[in-house]
């Protein structure tokens, strides 16, 4: 990386003042609301869940009407 790109990589891309309304933006509304962690892995648990519940619902179904 050049020397250029570099130094403007640590300068902020903002005027003072617009950062200061960002920066109370952010804190306000929606964006103040603290979330709990993203969990990918009772994400895939639940999906994994719902699949074969209706995979089981399925074939409970194709059973009833006789098609199985």
């Amino acid at each position: 990386m050049s020397e250029e790109s570099v130094q403007s990589e640590h300068q902020p891309r903002l005027y003072p003042e617009d950062q200061a309304k960002v920066d109370a933006f952010i804190t306000t509304g929606v964006n103040s609301v603290e979330r709990k962690p993203f969990k990918p892995i009772r994400l895939l648990m639940l999906l994994l869940v719902v699949v074969v519940g209706f995979s089981l619902l399925s074939q409970l179904i194709a059973k009833w009407a006789g098609i199985y």
